[in-house]
């Protein structure tokens, strides 16, 4: 049973404190890592806390430890089924009493899970919001001694909205209700505007705000216009066959598409997406975390909790929702700390799927309005002419100099002065009633000679062949970036006409001046990759450390299967490298890894251990 915060207090060492014990017995850390231990002091202390730290930087050990701290109930709010049933596993292999209420499980576990924790036989419950906010759960809970509440994933609570998970929007209740238990809310990803929201929605106002810096410097960033986008795919993973990656792709049936294609060029690609049935989804993703040189292609139902050490890139195939989605979706990538590459592909169908995506949500206005500005945020980087890492870490209000790892900085573009063929755009639109697409209007400018322009006359508008000199790409970047930079729009409603707006019609009457950037294509190939390797340097696993690593790997995933849970709940893979480097020989070196607890120890220390001495 976890033992109370005095006790705690009463067994710790001199000079330690009853926090890092615990991080030292339970979970197998020797230190906290930034950050954690002022929200864990804050949180013992009694106070409430927004806590925003980077991906992969030990978010949920700030409310686990002091669950096992306070002598009571912890219950922790989550938004995916798949994600409660992976972290409810990896505590409980820890030796950690806890509990998992959700559809996932039968009638009779939830039942049973319940009775545990009202015999106080648990210290944490989890539950997503719509389990925790009804009024017969509520009034339960009321009986308990609850002492503490962790809403992960809190960036819902803004970003999702009230028409998706109106009980995100309910947590706020949670206050009067308990007024005797802090909460505490995490996430990865949230700017100024979404922590000022999470603080009004779930804490009125009141709360205590850890911020860590956002900045990932190892994950180089680069953004291209999309063209041929399954060439492009092909070509960037052309020189990194025997390392793991990530393809994100908006739509499932995109999905497979993506995963076939591959698999066709002999790479070990694996769809992942909410279509999938469970099992065929925890099958991919066990190969994906287990074995090296596979590709996951998925929506955005992969990637919460998952805590794979050497992805080495994360390629989107489409432009993401947000600023805030992109830098989740990207953290995903060198979490060992080691060169990993993020490069996305994005052209106006993007732009116009995610207006249309936006105007369809069930929302009111004010809500729809946000979501267009974090759009316009999210374009704002794609089209950045400066360093892009500066870019990004300015939105969540970082500042940087030129950082030297992304394609702005090491392959600079000029901007050129584009206000001439921006007025030619702007009257084409003009002329042909703003009720067209981009393809129209460059035909419209090139002189050609269509069907269509024949037949609404277009042919005998003034600005018919104007701009004849430049080619259809280039017309399309002009097109994208306008849109991009708000001098023209998308007609949503309609049927995806371009329409000027107010800033548009300043230009075409010769106030204001638009600059764009020539689009370049992704340096990539095997050849670049390689070359780009050999510049970074590094010092990789030696082959037989890679072949240790990969038995290691081989017995984690046999021990998952017994246990049926996911392979990187055993172990995770920083904490089998230090394995593979460390190469322990006996329980007592063992205990020293990073990442191996006392009830891991006592568990899994003689398997690896047999594994490590038949390697040696």
């Amino acid at each position: 049973m976890p033992v109370s915060l005095s006790s705690a207090i009463d067994l710790a060492g001199p000079g330690e404190s009853a926090a890092r014990r615990m991080l030292r017995e339970t979970f197998g850390f020797s230190e906290f890592r930034p950050g954690q231990e002022a929200v864990i002091n804050a949180l013992l202390a009694g106070r409430d806390v927004l806590a925003v730290m980077p991906t992969g930087s030990g978010k949920s050990l700030c409310f686990q430890i002091p669950a096992l701290l306070l002598d009571g109930l912890t219950v922790v709010v989550s938004p995916l089924v798949a994600l409660m049933q992976d972290q409810v596993a990896a505590l409980r292999l820890a030796g950690v009493p806890v509990e998992g209420i959700h559809s996932g499980n039968s009638r009779e576990q939830n039942v049973a899970a319940w009775k545990r924790a009202v015999a106080d036989q648990t210290r944490l419950l989890y539950m997503a919001p719509e389990r925790l906010m009804t009024e017969r759960m509520l009034a339960a809970l009321t009986r308990l001694p609850v002492k503490l509440f962790a809403i992960d994933e809190a960036h819902c609570i803004s970003q999702w909205g009230p028409a998706f998970r109106p009980e995100y929007a309910d947590l706020g209740r949670l206050r009067q209700l308990f007024p005797g238990a802090p909460i505490v809310a995490l996430t990865a990803t949230a700017d100024e505007i979404t922590r000022n929201d999470i603080a009004a929605q779930l804490f009125a106002g009141r709360v205590e705000q850890h911020v860590l810096g956002f900045d990932r410097p190892n994950i180089r960033l680069t953004v291209t216009m999309k063209r041929d986008w399954k060439r492009q795919l092909a070509d960037f993973v052309a020189g990194r066959a025997n390392e793991s990656g990530i393809v994100y792709c908006l739509s499932r049936r995109k999905t497979e598409e993506c995963a076939a294609m591959l698999a066709g060029k002999g790479l070990r690609a694996l769809p992942y997406h909410a279509g999938m049935s469970p099992e065929q989804r925890e099958v991919n993703q066990n190969v994906f975390m287990t074995e090296s040189g596979v590709i996951i292609v998925a929506t955005i139902a992969f990637g919460m909790g998952i805590d794979k050490a050497d992805v080495r890139y994360v390629f989107h195939a489409d432009l993401p929702s947000s600023v805030e989605a992109y830098y989740q979706e990207i953290g995903r990538a060198g979490r060992d700390g080691a060169h990993a590459d993020a490069c996305m592909l994005y052209g106006l169908e993007d732009i116009r799927m995610r207006r249309q995506f936006i105007e369809n949500e069930e929302a009111g206005d004010e809500r729809r309005r946000r979501e267009h500005k974090r759009l316009d945020a999210l374009l704002g980087y794609c089209e950045a002419p400066t360093c892009r890492r500066a870019s990004l870490l300015e939105y969540f209000g970082e500042s940087i100099e030129a950082c030297g790892n992304c394609d702005a900085c090491l392959h600079p573009v000029e901007r050129a002065d584009g206000s001439e063929e921006a007025r030619q755009l702007l009257q084409a639109a003009r002329q042909t009633g703003e009720r067209f697409g981009a393809a129209h209007l460059i035909d419209v400018l090139r002189g050609a000679d269509t069907d269509k322009t024949r037949r609404f006359g277009h042919d005998r508008l003034s600005c018919f062949g104007a701009g004849a000199e430049r080619k259809a790409n280039e017309w399309r970047s002009f097109v994208r970036q306008m849109v991009a930079a708000g001098f023209l729009s998308i007609d949503i409603a309609g049927y995806g006409g371009i329409r000027i707006t107010p800033r548009g019609r300043a230009l075409a009457k010769g106030e204001g001046e638009f600059f764009y950037r020539k689009d370049t294509m992704l340096p990539g190939g095997a050849k670049a990759v390689r070359k780009q390797r050999e510049r970074e340097g590094g010092q990789p696993l030696s082959d037989s450390e890679n072949e240790l690593l990969a038995r290691l790997k081989e017995l984690r995933l046999q021990l998952a299967r017994e246990q049926e849970v996911p392979a990187y709940v055993i172990f995770a893979d920083r904490t089998l490298i230090d394995m593979v480097r460390r190469q322990p020989r006996n329980k007592a070196e063992f205990a020293e890894i990073n990442g191996v607890g006392a009830v891991k120890l006592e568990r899994f220390a003689e398997d690896f251990l047999a594994e490590i001495k038949a390697g040696l």
